[in-house]
């Protein structure tokens, strides 16, 4: 794939190279910048986590201010990292000394980011895969998010001039480079000539012609130096936590996730932890069955909103604080439960007055929806993906598809009606055609699947 900085080639860096020496004074002077919370989590951390999912397996960090503390609250493995630490006696001269101090521990491409910032993983994975053809590649974007970004004019893939003042420029400096051990030679060569910072450093590669530039526009990062940083960072995590196949009927899409990512956000630094607020949203299910089974229906049909909401803020909770784990998966089966468990107890008190319909009509949806559920799934464990993103027509109709959220209108709709048992007949309708649309085009992508080549019983095996 050809880009401004030349060909993508594969995936080879897997060092990286993190400065974390500075001081940070325009933070709080009661905690020190790398280990400044952020969304729950010390920015340091949220570094290295970020780069662990990039795929770098090996880290020096540059560490000068504190440096002793900062070693013993982050550790030598954290997040599964191979991790070295590097002293900067001359790290309040300037970032340029710091990263001189690294002179000699990287011998091969090495990834360069910053440890104050917060940033998308796929940046660093577009950086390694740059063929370098100089001595660095800087990932730039083309938007100015403050006074106080390096800006950059670059021609045809490669740095014309960076600075601070620049009145021409194309680019933002984002703090993230793919740098060759090259490098250091012009490190070398600005501090002699007395400069301070690594921008002196990248300006003089870019006069030899050696300083590329990468793309990474509309991937997010963000230089954190004050504690308005803090909270646009914490609403940037919040935004971009959602689960990769994004929200799938309209009430979550349009609705539930701006509240949920609201929420989230001014949680993210609390004591309240997405186990507090998965055991809340529990509690509010069941008391909204409790309200179907006795025949308060109207505050029931309200509460299954809410708990619609708080249901998603556990999971965005714990993407944002790095807590996400694989037992959090089985939130989910509970939350099959109560669904289920609402419309028997909703059928339970309208049986009183209509006998064994309402019990037929929630059976039959109960077992429509477990079957479409069983379709859907297997889908996604057979082929990979998200039934849901598959094609242009599933990514329409996961808006429509029967769904806890549009079953919840179906009640709360005929309960203000005065007519509650229409609404087991059309959640059952609802699910019977979703049930067929999931057949037909598992069916149909599920064949072509098969077409394209044969599979192992083996390989089946395990994803089944």
């Amino acid at each position: 794939m050809k880009t401004d900085s030349g060909i993508l080639g594969q995936r080879k860096t897997v060092c990286a190279l993190v400065l974390a020496a500075g001081q940070g004074s325009r933070m709080s002077e009661e905690t020190l910048k790398q280990l400044h919370p952020v969304a729950g989590l010390a920015l340091l951390k949220r570094v290295l986590c970020s780069l662990r999912d990039a795929g770098i397996v090996e880290v020096h960090v540059v560490v000068g201010c504190e440096g002793d503390r900062v070693q013993q609250q982050i550790g030598t493995d954290y997040a599964g990292l191979n991790m070295q630490y590097i002293r900067a006696e001359h790290w309040s001269q300037g970032n340029l000394h710091s990263f001189l101090a690294a002179r000699g521990f990287c011998d091969q491409d090495f990834i360069l980011c910053m440890g104050d910032h917060i940033f998308n993983p796929e940046i660093v994975r577009k950086l390694q895969r740059v063929d370098l053809t100089g001595a660095l590649a800087l990932a730039v974007d083309r938007v100015q998010y403050s006074p106080d970004d390096t800006l950059v004019l670059e021609r045809d893939g490669k740095i014309v001039d960076t600075g601070k003042g620049l009145s021409v420029w194309n680019g933002v400096d984002t703090g993230f480079f793919k740098c060759s051990p090259k490098i250091f030679k012009h490190a070398m060569a600005a501090a002699e000539a007395g400069k301070a910072e690594f921008v002196e450093c990248v300006r003089l590669a870019a006069e030899e012609g050696k300083a590329q530039t990468l793309d990474v526009s509309g991937y997010y990062w963000v230089d954190v130096d004050t504690e308005e940083d803090v909270k646009r960072a914490k609403r940037i995590l919040a935004k971009y936590t959602q689960k990769g196949r994004g929200a799938s009927d309209f009430i979550a899409h349009y609705l539930n996730r701006p509240l949920e990512t609201a929420l989230a956000y001014h949680l993210s630094d609390t004591r309240v932890t997405p186990n507090m607020v998965t055991v809340a949203s529990n509690v509010v299910a069941y008391l909204a069955a409790a309200f179907f089974l006795f025949g308060q229906l109207l505050p029931a049909a309200l509460l299954t909103f809410v708990v619609g909401i708080v249901d998603g803020v556990d999971g965005k909770l714990a993407r944002i604080r790095r807590q996400a784990t694989r037992l959090g998966k089985l939130e989910h089966a509970f939350d099959l439960l109560f669904e289920f468990a609402w419309l028997i107890a909703l059928a339970t008190y309208l049986s009183a007055f209509w006998g064994t319909l309402p019990i037929l009509l929630a059976a039959g949806s109960i077992t429509l929806m477990a079957f479409y559920r069983m379709v859907y799934d297997l889908f996604s464990r057979t082929i990979g993906e998200s039934l849901d993103n598959y094609g242009p027509f599933e990514r329409r109709f996961r808006r429509v598809a029967g769904r806890r959220n549009l079953y919840n209108i179906h009640i709360l709709v005929f309960v203000l009606l005065g007519i509650p048992l229409w609404a087991l007949f059309t959640i059952m309708l609802h699910a019977g055609v979703t049930a067929a649309v999931y057949v037909v085009r598992v069916g149909m992508h599920l064949h072509a699947a098969d077409r394209e080549g044969p599979v192992s019983v083996v390989s089946l095996a395990k994803k089944i």
